[in-house]
């Protein structure tokens, strides 16, 4: 069969890669570079080269069973990194770093602050008493984190300095709507990813030589058949098949899979049925200016503060997440500058320090959007449109992996 896929982000690519044994793949991106949020930049540095991810950064051992099994598969090697998260509010002259004691009281006057003691006491009792309203299935899927966090009286600290920040940098998401999040969906995420306990956590792990290092020989079996620069503009189906119109002309296909977003997918198809509409558009999301800059101010001011995440508190709370990751950590750079790249502070960082910029859209999770998520499957395969995308998940890369095995399994492929 004639197969196109529109998106190269892994979701696309692993599709692709699966369908393209049996099937002729065309696959279609939009913009002039193959991965989606799989983007490596090559920097020159004082003359030495540098890798680094703009986007997808970083996996662990523990919940991207699927994507590992790939980069196994493609025989590409990671390398373990640090995960550390920190808090920086300039306004309350506050900042930490969880990675351990030391740097927890990276700022020592904390030591002395019956706030800041106050605010570990309730990561300890969130942990425990959110954990076990999941497994004792009193989360009704209708509660949100704000909810939660309200009914059980836990301390503004908590909220403003830990939970709120931690979940806005995770899904880049203003800490308003984090108050909205599904609690049933965050909570299980936390437990899965070892961010309810002290000790017990996986290892988070990075790609060699970048991300972009996976994205090659995924590909190797249907490069030919990518279309760069190759917006697609509208998708029409009958009877007979799919008529896709885009920067290359008009085409026909025996089946179409959408690997973009489930909003831009909406919009591409010429008529959508009601069920179509009623999930595709149940998902919102926000754009996320990133830059890849050497500005260190963005980080906290003491140095054993620096994390792998950052978090920067200070704007309203309806503005996106202002997040700074340094890569010398997570990438294991060694380089005498530092190397970050922040979403939504490009107003703050030094022009003359700016490497890169990009726009980056990610899913914004609600009650509506999870209940969209359970209809996946109820739209596969209808007149001839398949969907995935890392939307129908958690939003990182093992749920685009996911997706695309749940398309290529209505075509007899798996991994």
């Amino acid at each position: 069969m004639r197969i196109a896929i529109i998106g190269s982000g892994i979701a696309g690519l692993t599709c692709a890669h699966l369908l393209s044994r049996k099937h002729e793949v065309t696959v279609f991106e939009a913009e002039q570079w193959v991965g989606g949020h799989t983007h490596t930049l090559d920097v020159v540095w004082k003359g030495q080269r540098h890798a680094i991810d703009t986007g997808f950064i970083v996996f662990n051992d523990w919940t991207y069973p699927n994507f590992i099994r790939l980069l196994d598969q493609l025989q590409v090697p990671s390398q373990p990194t640090e995960m550390s998260f920190s808090v920086h509010d300039p306004i309350a002259g506050l900042e930490y770093n969880g990675h351990d004691l030391n740097t927890l009281f990276a700022q020592r006057s904390n030591l002395l602050s019956p706030g800041f003691w106050g605010m570990i006491r309730d990561i300890l009792r969130f942990n425990r008493q959110a954990l076990a309203d999941l497994d004792n299935q009193r989360i009704d899927a209708s509660t949100t984190l704000g909810d939660y966090l309200q009914a059980n009286r836990y301390g503004q600290r908590f909220i403003d300095h830990y939970i709120v920040p931690m979940g806005s940098a995770i899904w880049s998401m203003s800490r308003a709507d984090m108050l909205h999040f599904p609690l049933e969906f965050f909570v299980r995420f936390c437990r899965n990813h070892g961010l309810l306990s002290v000790n017990q956590r996986p290892q988070w792990r990075v790609i060699k030589g970048g991300s972009r290092s996976y994205v090659a020989p995924l590909c190797r079996p249907f490069a030919e058949r990518i279309r760069l620069n190759c917006k697609v503009y509208r998708v029409s189906r009958d009877e007979g098949g799919v008529t896709l119109v885009s920067a290359a002309g008009t085409e026909r296909f025996d089946n179409v899979v959408f690997a973009c977003h489930s909003d831009q997918a909406l919009a591409l198809l010429e008529n959508p049925s009601n069920q179509e509409r009623a999930v595709l558009s149940a998902i919102d999301y926000a754009s996320n200016d990133v830059v890849l800059h050497t500005d260190t101010r963005l980080l906290p001011r003491r140095q054993l503060a620096w994390a792998s995440w950052n978090y920067r508190l200070g704007g309203p709370e309806r503005a996106p997440a202002a997040l700074t990751y340094n890569m010398n950590i997570l990438q294991g750079i060694q380089a005498p500058t530092t190397f970050c790249v922040s979403l939504n502070q490009t107003a703050l960082i030094d022009p003359a320090q700016v490497i890169a910029r990009f726009q980056y859209a990610h899913p914004q999770y609600s009650v509506a959007a999870s209940a969209a998520q359970a209809c996946q499957e109820q739209l596969q395969g209808q007149q001839h449109s398949y969907f995935c995308g890392a939307y129908w998940g958690n939003g990182f890369h093992e749920d685009g992996v996911v997706s695309a095995l749940k398309v290529a399994a209505h075509f007899g492929e798996q991994l």
